[in-house]
């Protein structure tokens, strides 16, 4: 097999912390004699990790996660499911969906589709994929770094909250995330090796266009990682027209006609994303932030207790590679208006890695002055500052984990698994859900095909004109809004609504001959609204 030339690493990124043999010596107890002894295990406990952490996360983050995920999947396997306005506009690929399409066929087939199951399951599905990530990471801080730095990368990346808090998310920024750092693995650019094969430079280019189907955004990655392999390759013709166009072609183009297929037209979703989000500044519509709020908060909250460890990693590994993805999928979104966490959660990992990197420098037990006294007992002692770093991680992302998976923001799921229950047992008749738009899941949870309503906040022309749209209308003057929209609805059997709206509706509503049958804890602080402490399900009497 034909090999190349890659670039010259620097002496930084050869450094492996110092042991005796990392292969016999290294005294990690369990962890080296077992989970270590095989990447077969590795993933083992890497997925058993993953599935219980997607049994553990029962809050609401994003509405995203449901309804341009498995909401569409549920409307392609069962017949029933709401679309919003952005399969409307055809910006948005089913091939992410299509996963859980799958996914809900077995259910079905199995007779499993009830209302744990269908709240569970595609959490599961995106933890086995999770699972995949961690490995790979471990993989790839394996050949940057070194076997010992590998390790404390991937405990890093098991302890850092933002990750637990995301990873088993069905939402598409944790199927790219895994999708960049299986890549990375692959390309010849990124590793510390001098010598890389063909086959890896072509897995890892299929692996960024899969990336950039599921996400077009996930391009601005693989845009720094290509011109890098573009400068540091010395095939430049072979690999831009006997790789990237062929690979990139086959899978953008089957992505394509998929996308073809489900919308019962022609269409290109890459341009259409691209001609929304970039060129008419779309995304604005959901709020904007200043340019430095990823630098200054948004990626400090992601990573949280780590940030001190992945820049001594930074500085002292002087891998300036990873280093610059980061800071280049940084600046370009920060060129952006609309920002959120999950953007750039794909290069989480990576400054991870980092961290992993400087906790094994803290555990470098086989110094040579160890060496020189030939203290075994004093050489397999863990250092008291790793000791204290350990518990200071543990000690600050485990709580925020907890209270971020289970409690803050629970009451959305809380309640939809409530009314699944109740639907099944035919207790519900219909729906109207007087929250802001998207505010819980929908038909994906209920899996029952009743009639639901929510308030409506499409982007429109009139919008930009200043014009509220019906979620606007209504947080403004409850009330009003609601006693204009009783005049044409058809009376719903329940309405959903968060208690700081129930307040100023309860007496309404009652003379409506509505009476409160259910209220759970959503959070105990404001987000991006009034607080709303709990959301409360009123139903009709008769």
């Amino acid at each position: 097999m034909r090999r190349r030339q890659n670039a010259a690493p620097s002496s930084a990124a050869k450094y492996t912390p110092k042991t005796p043999d990392s292969s016999k010596s290294d005294d990690l107890g369990f962890f080296h004699i077992f989970l270590f002894s095989s990447e077969k295990r590795i993933f083992a406990f890497c997925l058993a990790f993953r599935m219980l952490n997607a049994l553990l996360v029962q809050t609401y983050f994003n509405p995203d996660e449901h309804w341009q995920g498995p909401e569409v999947a549920h409307r392609i396997a069962f017949g029933y499911g709401h679309l919003t306005w952005e399969w409307k506009e055809g910006i948005r690929s089913y091939l992410h969906p299509m996963l859980f399409v799958v996914l809900y066929k077995i259910l079905a087939l199995l007779r499993l589709d009830g209302p744990w199951f269908m709240m569970k399951a595609p959490r599961l599905l995106q933890s086995l994929f999770s699972a995949v990530g961690d490995l790979y990471l471990y993989k790839l801080s394996t050949v940057v770094f070194g076997d010992c730095v590998a390790k404390w990368a991937l405990f890093s990346q098991l302890t850092n909250w933002f990750m637990f808090y995301c990873s088993p998310r069905t939402l598409s920024n944790s199927l790219e995330t895994v999708l960049t750092v299986v890549s990375l693995y692959f390309w010849p650019c990124m590793r510390s090796s001098r010598k890389c094969s063909f086959v890896s430079r072509k897995w890892g280019l299929f692996i960024a266009a899969l990336a950039c189907a599921v996400r077009p955004t996930s391009a601005i990655t693989w845009l720094y990682v290509g011109l890098l392999e573009l400068l540091t390759a010395r095939d430049r013709l072979r690999f831009l027209c006997l790789e990237v166009a062929p690979i990139g072609v086959l899978v953008l183009g089957l992505a394509c006609l998929l996308d073809c297929f489900m919308y019962g037209t022609w269409i290109l979703v890459p341009l259409n994303f691209l001609k929304f989000n970039f060129l008419s500044s779309g995304g604005d519509y959901y709020g904007t932030h200043k340019w430095h709020w990823y630098f200054t908060q948004g990626f400090t909250v992601m990573i949280f207790t780590h940030l001190p460890f992945s820049i001594a990693g930074i500085l002292y590994s002087k891998q300036w590679k990873f280093a610059g993805l980061m800071a280049w999928v940084l600046a370009f979104y920060s060129v952006l208006g609309h920002k959120e966490f999950r953007f750039v959660l794909p290069v989480l990992p990576i400054a991870l890695m980092f961290s992993g990197y400087s906790l094994a420098v803290m555990d470098d037990r086989g110094s040579s002055k160890s060496k020189e006294k030939g203290s075994l007992k004093k050489y397999n002692q863990c250092p008291t500052k790793m000791i204290v770093a350990i518990l200071f991680l543990l000690a600050t992302n485990i709580p925020m984990t907890l209270y971020m998976s289970l409690v803050h923001q629970r009451g959305p799921e809380d309640v939809m698994n409530h009314l699944a229950r109740e639907a099944l047992d035919e207790k519900v008749r219909s729906v109207l859900f007087l929250t802001p738009c998207h505010a819980t899941p929908y038909y994906s949870m209920l899996h029952s095909n009743l009639p639901m309503q929510f308030l409506d906040c499409s982007p429109s022309e009139d919008r930009g004109k200043g014009v509220p749209d019906e979620s606007d209308r209504f947080l403004m003057d409850p009330v009003a809004f609601v006693s204009e929209y009783a005049k044409t609805w058809s009376q719903p059997s329940h309405i959903v609504l968060y208690d700081s709206e129930e307040k100023k509706l309860r007496n309404y509503l009652m003379s409506l001959d509505y009476r409160e049958e259910k209220r759970f804890f959503n959070a105990h602080f404001k987000v991006d609204r009034d607080l709303q402490a709990s959301i409360v399900v009123y139903v009709l009497r008769r």
